[in-house]
């Protein structure tokens, strides 16, 4: 006969294995997901947009963000971070990425929203470089699992473009 230790030992190897599949399991059924978010971002006002005393450029805008990220969610789903960021060109760098607004939702009955806001971070660029400049405006999101890899994505909306003179 086994002792008692061999017992809860194979008993306790034999919990770990199936919690493992189960998680495997988990993380598997998500590449079957195919999500269909939606997303909509409106600059109503552009508040100021200024020259720094440093030099940089800072720009201040009033936005309106609209998505429908609900079909991000799965029973896996622990919760999504999404944020939009403008993303524009410089002589410098091909690509410039400066991070607007951010917000974690944390279940699929928030996941549906209309936010109307100020950026929560500024927009500044290292120079003079946004006088007319056209950008996007892109929503970004990463859905971190209960269990398994996270996921990320984007929509891109495109045809901004900023004031030919400081205001």
């Amino acid at each position: 006969m086994h002792s008692f230790g061999h017992r809860a030992n194979a008993v306790a190897t034999f919990g770990v294995t199936i919690l493992a599949a189960m998680c495997f399991a988990a993380s598997f059924s998500d590449n079957f997901n195919t999500p269909t978010p939606t997303a909509s971002v409106k600059i109503l006002n552009i508040n100021w947009f200024q020259k720094e005393a440093n030099g940089n450029d800072e720009v201040s805008m009033t936005l309106n963000i609209s998505a429908d990220l609900s079909s991000l969610f799965t029973w896996n789903t622990k919760q999504v971070f999404v944020f939009v960021a403008a993303e524009y060109e410089t002589p410098h760098n091909a690509l410039n990425q400066v991070s607007l607004w951010d917000g974690i939702i944390p279940a699929k009955e928030h996941a549906k929203f209309l936010i109307h806001t100020t950026n929560k971070y500024r927009f500044i660029d290292q120079g003079s470089n946004l006088k007319g400049k056209e950008f996007n405006l892109t929503m970004h999101w990463h859905i971190m699992p209960k269990t398994g890899k996270m996921f990320a994505d984007k929509i891109v909306m495109t045809g901004y473009r900023l004031p030919e003179q400081y205001r």
